[in-house]
């Protein structure tokens, strides 16, 4: 584990709230009066909530107010609506299941450094959007389960396939075989076209280190893609119709041996013991740091929910710039990069 540089706080509120002063108070304000201070406050606190602001030009106005680069969702794992703008719904599982605690895309070699996401409608009941500190996951993980991960990392395999999970068509955003495997090559992510689909595979790291703080947290999806992450009777049918090899989605260990299934039960029971719920208010704002610093999650709910997100600033370690490691001033850089 590298020494850090510029250790984050511990013990923080999160999220921090920031309530607005009156009514027709709006975020765009807000941030022009604040700009010098608010990235100490994420900084610090990894997660901003603000609350009874009013916004008229919705997400993709904030988005542009608050970010420098927004993302669009590529080579995508779940099921989401392109609101436009690179504004997407949250995740469109139904509402009956939880959603585990995650890093986003962190199943990707490349990922947001910010999330900002807009309550629109709130659930009438449950529904909240856990959270939790990657630092303290980090070290709750058993240090043997650590090792092997970091030594060995985590291949995720994935087989499209029409009408189960997502097609590939959706997931790269293109009906056009060739920019799949242009897109492939570029992320070194072995792909095959199968008689009925498209199976890929690619090796991904288990942690990420912060380019400014050099804390190195868990990072992986493993707990999500391996198929113990269905329920009992879902796993059973999944391996009776298409067996381990042909899921429609699964995690191995970079070598291709596969991963323990109590390790990744540890791993999810430590998410679940970390997790810190908030509940969602009309036009509630959640901005998010260093995305591999927070995690977050949905809880089941009742009645309509809607959820907006927006990811911003694509962050890779193997393609970052060196000065971006080099910095040890943690507000400058979140200025700059988080």
């Amino acid at each position: 584990m590298l020494e850090p540089r510029c250790p984050m706080h511990t013990n923080v509120d999160l999220p921090l709230t920031i309530k607005a002063d009156s009514a027709e108070a709006t975020l765009t304000d807000w941030n022009a009066t604040h700009r010098a201070t608010w990235p100490t406050l994420l900084w610090q606190h990894r997660a901003l909530l603000f609350r009874g602001f009013a916004h008229p030009g919705g997400l993709e106005q904030i988005s542009r107010c608050f970010f420098d680069e927004r993302l669009a969702y590529t080579y995508r794992s779940t099921p989401r609506t392109d609101v436009g703008q690179h504004v997407y719904t949250a995740t469109e599982y139904p509402r009956q299941l939880s959603i585990a605690q995650h890093c986003e895309n962190a199943y990707q070699r490349v990922w947001p450094m910010k999330l900002l996401f807009h309550c629109v409608q709130p659930a009438s009941e449950g529904g909240c959007t856990p959270l939790a500190d990657m630092l303290k996951v980090t070290a709750a993980i058993d240090p043997q389960v650590r090792e092997i991960f970091a030594r060995k990392q985590v291949r995720y395999v994935r087989n499209y396939r029409a009408g189960v999970d997502l097609p590939w068509e959706d997931v790269f955003n293109t009906r056009n075989k060739q920019e799949v495997e242009a897109y492939c090559a570029r992320n070194d992510m072995q792909c095959e076209w199968t008689g009925d689909g498209l199976r890929t595979s690619q090796i991904c790291r288990a942690f990420a280190c912060h380019p400014a703080t050099g804390d190195e947290v868990w990072f992986n999806q493993a707990h999500l893609f391996h198929y113990t992450a269905l329920e009992a009777a879902a796993q059973k049918m999944m391996l009776s119709f298409f067996g381990e090899q042909g899921l429609p989605r699964n995690a191995y260990f970079g070598d291709g041996t596969p991963i323990d299934p109590a390790m990744l039960d540890h791993v999810r029971t430590v998410f679940a013991q970390h997790k810190i719920h908030f509940d969602w208010h009309r036009d509630d704002v959640l901005g998010g740091s260093t995305i591999w610093l927070v995690s977050h999650g949905r809880e089941p709910y009742e009645g309509s929910r809607k959820i907006l997100v927006c990811m911003a600033e694509p962050y890779s370690p193997e393609q970052s710039s060196p000065d971006i490691a080099a910095r040890s001033d943690g507000e400058a850089m979140l200025k700059l990069h988080v």
